[in-house]
This record gives structure tokens, C-alpha cells and sequence, in this order.
């Protein structure tokens, strides 16, 4: 199956620290993955790497076959990142948010599709106020908005449901399948083997920058899902 993201032998240094070594991974195109192992495993480094954030030390990354030093706008184009930051712009209100995220990537119909994504993310009520006097939940609401608008090829999600209600919480995890099963690729960080069997079909662990597992997950694979708990428990240890 073709790669949405391939890493050949990618390290990523910080210093003395030494925070990829050697990764060697592909990510098929339609699929969604879980990065997992305890802090300091490299989870939220590799997602940066592949959102092109940061760029490798050594070796090689390719994002649906291209070379994001060469064509970086064209790989950012297609992805979108979503994390403890919203990065959205907190004096605009939610539509003035979506409105620059739509002139942005060009997006027709802009308006009608505003107004549903609000509509989906309870947010029609708010959707004047400025976003930085939002609640924690209802930002990150905003910022599933602004994916439902873009319908990215390349979902990057790092903890995405840390501090979220249970409204908030469920309007991610219905978004993430809607566009796992349109195609997207999806590569979640996470800590919780529950969110991790819910949102992806397989999972890597890292331990001190390196992959010490991956294999499948899900609800149906529970021979994978008692796997990686007890890989989980071997790397924390």
C-alpha cells in the first residue's frame, strides 16, 4: 500500500539529547496509528517531524511521496495539525478564524460550510465572540471546526482529547473516523490504550526514541490491543 508518511532512518538531536534514533516507519495512506510510550519517548518529536514542524538531524522523510525541503507548501497543504494549541487566533471570532483557514487553502463555498461546521461543533451561539474568552473545550470545538473545513489528507492529533468534556470528546473521535474512512490518514500521540483502540487500527511504541513495537489494534484485534498493553508496561518500566 502506498505510504502517506515514510521515515528512513530518521534521528532527531537536541543537544546531547538524542531524541529519534534511527526510526524507520511508513504510515499507509488510509490508515490511523497511535504513538505511544512514556513521556520522553520521542511521541510528540516524531508527530512534529511529520507535520514538517521540525526537520530530521539525519535520514529521510517523505510525505505522500514528496520532499518536504523541496516542496514544503505542497505537503502542508494537505495536512493539518491538532494538539494542547489550538493555534487559533484568539481576537477573531470562531467564523473569522474559519473564514482565514478557508482564503487560505482556497476552499469554494466557504460560508455554507462554515456555518455547518459551527452548527456541528455547537458553536452558532459563540460564533461572534472572540476566541480567547472560549473555554478550553469550546476552543479546541473550534479548532475541529477549522478540520472539518480543511478535510486534510494528513491528520496529525497530539493528546487530543486532554481536558475535553465528554461532548467535545465525542464530536473528536466521530470527526477522526469520518475522515479515516474518506481516506485520511490519521497518526494520533496518546497515552490511553482506550483512545488508542477507538481512533486508530494499529499502534507503534516508542521507548528512548526508538520503536520497540507496532502492530494491530482496534476493536476487533484484541490479540494486538493485550499486546501492546503489555509492551506499554515494558517500555514505563
Amino acid at each position: 500500500m502506498e505510504a502517506a508518511v515514510a521515515l528512513s532512518n530518521v534521528s532527531r538531536v537536541f543537544g546531547s539529547l538524542r531524541a529519534l534514533d534511527s526510526i524507520n516507519l511508513e504510515f499507509p495512506v488510509g490508515s490511523s496509528t497511535a504513538l505511544m510510550g512514556p513521556n520522553g519517548a520521542g511521541k510528540t518529536t516524531l508527530l512534529k517531524v511529520c507535520a514538517t514542524l521540525i526537520s530530521p538531524t539525519s535520514g529521510e522523510l517523505r510525505v505522500a511521496g514528496l520532499d518536504p525541503r523541496r516542496d514544503g507548501a505542497l505537503v502542508r497543504a494537505g495536512l493539518a495539525v491538532l494538539g494542547h494549541d489550538s493555534h487559533l487566533y484568539g481576537d477573531l471570532n470562531a467564523t473569522e478564524n474559519l473564514s482565514f483557514t478557508a482564503r487560505l487553502y482556497g476552499i469554494d463555498d466557504a460560508d455554507r460550510l462554515i456555518a455547518e461546521a459551527l452548527q456541528r461543533m455547537g458553536l452558532r451561539a459563540a460564533a461572534r465572540r472572540p476566541v480567547r474568552t472560549y473555554s478550553r473545550g469550546m476552543q479546541q470545538r473550534c479548532a475541529l471546526a477549522r478540520v472539518l473545513l480543511q478535510r486534510p489528507r494528513l491528520l496529525l492529533l497530539d493528546e487530543p482529547a486532554t481536558g475535553l468534556d465528554a461532548a467535545a470528546r465525542s464530536a473528536l473521535y466521530e470527526i477522526v473516523a469520518e475522515l479515516r474512512d474518506a481516506g485520511a490518514t490519521v497518526i494520533t500521540t496518546t497515552h490511553d490504550v482506550d483512545e488508542a483502540v477507538i481512533l486508530c487500527d494499529r499502534a507503534v511504541v516508542l521507548d528512548s526514541g526508538r520503536v520497540v513495537w507496532s502492530g494491530s489494534v482496534g476493536a476487533t484485534a484484541a490479540d494486538g490491543r493485550s499486546e501492546l498493553e503489555t509492551r506499554l508496561r515494558t517500555a514505563h518500566r
